[in-house]
């Protein structure tokens, strides 16, 4: 499969992993929107939201959390958005399950939606 995410689960692309368990991992977005934007994937290809089993989900918030948890050992953030699109229409630009992890400031001025 030529799925970038895919290929970063399986190792043929390097990247440092923020945190990972059995289901999921997360790694920094190369092209951040804000400082500290990363990304939580799942390691086996799941196209979108409506392909990942239910029984996935305690995972999932284990690895956002964990994640988040890392990132912001010693950054001043306030809080997090997380974004995950869903087809085409809805901006998912890459056909592999990934949520967005958009850790805020207060007066960071970054606007998702308007």
């Amino acid at each position: 499969m030529n799925c970038i995410f895919c290929k970063i689960s399986r190792g043929e692309i390097h990247s440092k992993r923020i945190f990972e368990n059995e289901n999921f991992f997360s790694i920094f977005d190369a092209n951040p929107k804000v400082e500290g934007h990363c990304l939580v994937i799942s390691k086996k290809h799941f196209e979108n939201s409506l392909d990942i089993p239910v029984t996935l989900g305690i995972e999932l918030i284990d690895c956002i959390k964990h994640t988040f948890l890392k990132i912001s050992n010693g950054k001043i953030f306030s809080g997090f958005n997380l974004l995950q699109n869903n087809f085409e229409s809805a901006g998912q630009v890459v056909k592999h399950f990934h949520i967005h992890l958009l850790p805020r400031k207060i007066g960071d001025n970054f606007k998702i939606l308007e």
